[in-house]
């Protein structure tokens, strides 16, 4: 009897699967500097038209996770992946910073590592309720925090005249 925990299971090998693994992969990891190992996709390159980059690979990168979710993942999963992606376009859609940003934070690369630890692993069982609960607080602290910093820029601009 072979000698195997029952969550080492292999990823489905299906077209969709074998779809969402080579548009993953254009998007974060086709290209390579020349002397580094350094790799990136179009998701940055995208991301150097403002806004419509940012949205097109949002909508990619959404389709992605809809396409993997097909697949029978936990709703904590799919979560993550969904976080994945909303961090990547928001940071992604500041100015400057964004651009860098996306040079670095593959979202896709990072879903699909969640799914192989989920397949491999047995990472990330269960409901995703309590991720939702924390990602929403961490939302609105982050809002709270944004609308502090507008009120004292406005204050600030409005002493100016």
């Amino acid at each position: 009897m072979p000698n195997t925990a029952p969550h080492q299971n292999e990823i489905p090998n299906t077209p969709t699967i074998r779809t969402v693994q080579k548009l993953s992969y254009l998007m974060d990891e086709q290209f390579r500097i020349p002397g580094t190992k350094f790799r990136f996709g179009l998701d940055p390159i995208f991301n150097l038209i403002p806004f419509a980059g940012d949205f097109a690979g949002f909508i990619i990168s959404g389709g992605l996770v809809l396409a993997m979710s097909s697949k029978g993942l936990t709703s904590k999963i799919v979560v993550l992946m969904c976080l994945n992606i909303l961090l990547d376009a928001t940071i992604g859609a500041i100015p400057g910073i964004g651009q860098i940003w996306d040079f670095f934070f593959k979202s896709n690369t990072r879903n699909m590592k969640l799914m192989e630890e989920y397949y491999h692993e047995g990472k990330h069982q269960g409901s995703g309720k309590n991720t939702i609960l924390l990602a929403l607080g961490m939302l609105f602290f982050i809002l709270i925090i944004l609308l502090v910093i507008l009120w004292y820029t406005v204050a600030w601009i409005i002493s100016l005249f």
